[in-house]
């Protein structure tokens, strides 16, 4: 089975629970943030921008610079950075097929449509769980889905 090369929401996900469990006041840094993420510092940066300009995250330069929460961890649902990062972006790595065709035409309508009905079943489930849960360890957060109807 083929794995996202997507990795935004989780590595998101990763650093924002850093920032909750980090010292009051304490600014962490994007080398910090990436390392503990496996990541390129860059990509951290490309990834908690987003959450900048959505309010969740503010960052401060200087020596003693780096990222802080904006807004209470248990504020934050896994939803909202979700919706921050993937935005209207397709989920199921839609194509786009030779515009004469009509099969392919057909076939991308259906998809489009079965994309955004995918994604909003995301953002429900992922909207059941915040920040402040992940960072205190919720491994049974996919269970309380299961049998869900979303």
């Amino acid at each position: 089975m083929a794995r996202s090369t997507n990795t935004r929401f989780a590595v998101a996900v990763h650093v924002l629970v850093i920032l909750t469990v980090a010292p009051d006041g304490q600014a962490v840094s994007s080398e910090e943030l990436s390392k503990s993420a496996n990541v390129n510092p860059v990509y951290v940066r490309r990834v908690l921008g987003p959450m900048r300009n959505a309010g969740l995250v503010r960052s401060r330069s200087g020596v003693n610079g780096g990222w802080e929460l904006a807004v209470d961890p248990a504020q934050i649902t896994l939803e909202q950075v979700w919706l921050v990062l993937q935005g209207d972006e397709p989920v199921l790595g839609l194509h786009g097929p030779d515009p004469t065709c009509v099969t392919g035409r057909s076939v991308q309508k259906s998809l489009v449509s079965i994309d955004r009905a995918v994604a909003n079943a995301v953002a429900t489930a992922l909207g059941h769980f915040t920040v402040q849960e992940i960072s205190q360890g919720v491994p049974e957060a996919a269970l309380l889905l299961e049998g869900m109807r979303l």
